[in-house]
């Protein structure tokens, strides 16, 4: 039987327009995923797990969780292809608070705090070209906000508020425009990290890179010890490595998340029974086997100890820089540049639709389940737009003065939670099938169940991992989810 969405939401997203082919949903998963994660989180992961073989491990188990989990979305994308995408499945698997906690927390660090990560990366790697683009320029402040925080407008931040901000405004002219900087900059940057590879895997190979100086699977004989890795860890031996084995995916998942931003769009995607499932599987694949290769590239290129302490964990720059000497570092900043800008415009197209689709169920602001004369959520856009550069600007102060990004530290606090989210969603799978029997579904995953085990599986021991290597960065980022419960009660009120 087919799904009935809340009377107050309409089955089709009339004030959409489903503008978006088969290549521009594709375009936005894989210009979603690649960002600067691939060039930066390797060195954290790597010092971790102390030899190429697990650090690949890492990478192809993250790729795993991805792949399965995309198989499991097809699904669901398929049978709801509407405005929200993941929001209105867990709506319906789980019903509207859950569902409203997804939404809370993806407007509140988890797509925002993304798009300022990324937009702040983007502004760091300009500074290669211009120097006065940088953290400690400060325009205004800093200002101490409380013990350990404060705010202010370095070059740096300027930068990142103005890429947020412009690309915002653009997305508000309407799809076409969106799309096409999507579709341009996504090409481009995936020929440019597929030319890093096959730079990396012909003129990098050298004989005392990591993959033939190191022992790939016993990071002991590496001189890594758990002592080193993860001091106070009380576990030992295998096990201890298998826990940093799981530490260390969290880089990789980083790098790898928003695949399912294309969902959020289902409302504006054309054949979106057939296009939807085919950009997600593309896509995925596309980005998980680059991701993969890349990271060969790393270690026959470089040693374990180039990779581990590549200045400020540019692994990317390192491997650029040794095969092609100091102007080699340029053309990895002009890459990634050209990466993270079209990263934040995927974000930004996609985040605002599920806000709308929050909205129509009156559980955001009214205004933002509106459309403009160019049929986009512009409402939910300049909010999204707003708070995302707002959470560039605070700062962490440490106890040496040193400053950090605020977002980065969010960031950390929601990984365990942003991937129980992905582990809900994996699960309405299940619950539909059981539940909803005759639904029309126009995709069924290969294989169910066994693509949604795996996820669950992996995805509940990692959860179980970081709960206990990280017990306060999860146990925050457990709060500020929770924290959207009263949210959602004080919303439900207004909306009887």
């Amino acid at each position: 039987m087919p799904l009935d969405p809340p009377a107050n939401n309409p089955p089709r997203d009339s004030a959409l327009v489903r503008g978006l082919g088969p290549l521009d949903a594709a375009m936005i998963v894989v210009g979603s995923m690649i960002g600067s994660g691939i060039f930066l989180t390797s060195a954290e992961s790597a010092r971790l797990v102390g030899s190429p073989g697990w650090l690949l491990a890492a990478w192809a188990l993250a790729g795993l969780l991805t792949i399965t989990g995309a198989l499991c979305c097809s699904e669901l994308s398929a049978m709801m292809p509407r405005a929200g995408g993941q929001y209105v499945f867990l709506r319906e698997a789980f019903g509207s608070p859950v569902a409203f906690l997804f939404g809370w927390a993806l407007f509140l660090v988890v797509q925002t705090g993304t798009i300022a990560a990324v937009a702040v990366a983007f502004a760091k790697f300009l500074g290669v070209f211009l120097p006065s683009v940088a953290a400690g320029n400060f325009l205004i402040g800093p200002f101490p906000l409380a013990p350990g925080y404060a705010i202010s407008l370095s070059t740096q931040q300027l930068v990142a508020v103005a890429v947020i901000l412009s690309l915002t405004a653009i997305n508000t002219r309407g799809l076409e425009t969106g799309k096409w900087i999507q579709n341009v900059f996504t090409c481009t940057k995936t020929a440019a990290l597929f030319g890093l590879i096959a730079i990396g895997l012909t003129l990098g190979v050298n004989k005392n890179a990591a993959a033939f100086t190191s022992d790939w699977w016993n990071p002991t004989a590496n001189g890594w010890s758990v002592a080193i890795a993860e001091p106070g860890l009380a576990a030992t031996g295998v096990l201890a490595l298998l826990m940093l084995v799981g530490k260390a995916m969290i880089g990789p998942l980083f790098s790898q998340t928003a695949w399912n931003n294309v969902t959020f769009t289902g409302g504006e995607v054309r054949d979106p029974a057939r296009n939807l499932p085919r950009a997600l599987l593309l896509g995925c694949s596309i980005v998980v086997a680059l991701y993969l290769l890349a990271n060969v590239a790393y270690v026959v290129t470089l040693s374990l100890s180039e990779i581990q302490n590549a200045d400020q964990g540019r692994v990317g720059t390192a491997i650029m820089a040794k095969i092609l000497g100091p102007w080699g570092v340029s053309l990895m900043a002009a890459l990634i540049l050209i990466s993270t800008f079209g990263c934040v415009n995927g974000l930004v197209l996609a985040g605002a639709r599920v806000y709308y689709a929050m909205a129509r169920d009156n559980l955001f602001f009214s205004r933002a389940a509106s459309v403009n004369k160019n049929h986009v959520p512009a409402a939910a856009l300049i909010a999204q737009g707003i708070w995302a550069s707002l959470l560039a600007l605070p700062l962490t102060v440490t106890a040496d003065g040193t400053y950090g990004n605020v977002y980065n530290q969010l960031l950390e606090y929601i990984v365990p939670a942003d991937l129980s989210f992905y582990a809900l969603m994996v699960a309405a799978v299940i619950i539909l099938r059981i539940r909803r029997p005759d639904a029309d579904r126009p995709f069924r995953t290969p294989f169910h169940p066994l693509p949604a085990l795996i996820y669950l599986t992996l995805s509940v021991l990692l959860i179980a991992d970081l709960i206990y290597l990280t017990p306060r960065t999860c146990g925050i980022g457990a709060l500020i989810v929770l924290a959207g419960l009263p949210v959602y009660l004080l919303w439900s009120r207004i909306k009887k």
